[in-house]
């Protein structure tokens, strides 16, 4: 903190900051915000993801009442829209294209009822053609409760969600990446900006609820002109919400009968993805 102190002491034109850094720093006399002239709130769905539109409300509090603020988020579902009514003064609404999953990832789905999830992955897990996958959950909770059950089938994992902390959620990153762990169970706090380069397998265990947020959770695979496999898990109440995905990437994905989903709602035909020649034991060793 001292560096920053004395930078802000020498004076800045432009701060970029965490809300927590940037209140402490607010605490202390140290960060005068009463003449800033525009404020960035940037990954705005993240943050309040994440917990922190609080600390944002103390921050904008002490800003002056005209300036211009802009707010960049990914997805606008309805706490982002809330935001923006709360912050923004008749803003000006800016939509870039959305983004398309790239070629080199294989998408997959699995029809299955909403108490068999857990069972599918374990089974997916146990065969042995996924050998590292990142598994995307709704919630922090739900992240907590898949870890577990993966543990006591003895399957190497780790989690990351916005309950953890920073150091907490680099030292899991790192150990999943040298192969100490064989999945990541995450909430989408882990779906932007994390680069592995040999990633196999994402598995949505939850349908996320925008169609970008499916697009950047994929995109942690398949990286690098390598392939890999994304894999969904789809129940009946969550197949509008794929639909609406379907609908944004312009096209219907396979399905794979898995004994997961009652007959009479089964459809397609029966598919598997790929099997990955390297095991996840021979990437242990090396």
């Amino acid at each position: 903190m001292k560096p920053q102190i004395k930078a802000m002491r020498r004076g800045t034109d432009v701060i970029v900051a965490t809300p927590g850094r940037l209140i402490d720093l607010m605490q202390q006399g140290e960060a005068r915000l009463d003449s800033i002239e525009i404020c960035v709130l940037d990954e705005a769905d993240r943050m309040l993801d994440m917990g922190f539109l609080p600390a944002v409300k103390r921050i904008v509090a002490k800003l002056p009442a005209q300036r211009q603020t802009l707010c960049f988020s990914a997805t606008l579902g309805s706490a982002a829209v809330q935001l923006a009514r709360e912050f923004l003064r008749d803003p000006v609404r800016i939509n870039l294209a959305p983004p398309t999953p790239v070629a080199t990832v294989t998408q997959w789905v699995y029809e299955v009822e909403p108490h068999k999830k857990t069972d599918l992955l374990v089974d997916l897990l146990k065969d042995g053609r996924v050998f590292n996958a990142i598994v995307f959950t709704r919630t922090k909770s739900r992240a907590e409760r898949v870890a577990g059950a993966l543990m006591r089938h003895s399957i190497d994992v780790e989690r990351i969600h916005g309950d953890r902390s920073q150091a907490q959620r680099s030292r899991a990153l790192e150990a999943f990446k040298k192969g100490r762990y064989r999945v990541l169970v995450a909430t989408d706090v882990a779906s932007r900006g994390i680069d592995i380069d040999d990633l196999g397998h994402v598995i949505n265990y939850d349908v996320p609820a925008e169609p970008t947020d499916y697009i950047h959770r994929i995109g942690r695979t398949g990286r690098a002109q390598k392939t890999g496999d994304a894999i969904t898990f789809v129940s009946r109440d969550e197949a509008g919400s794929f639909a609406r995905i379907e609908g944004a990437i312009g096209t219907p994905l396979k399905r794979s009968e898995h004994g997961f989903m009652e007959p009479a709602s089964a459809r397609a035909v029966t598919v598997e993805p790929q099997v990955h020649r390297r095991s996840f034991q021979r990437r242990r060793r090396r």
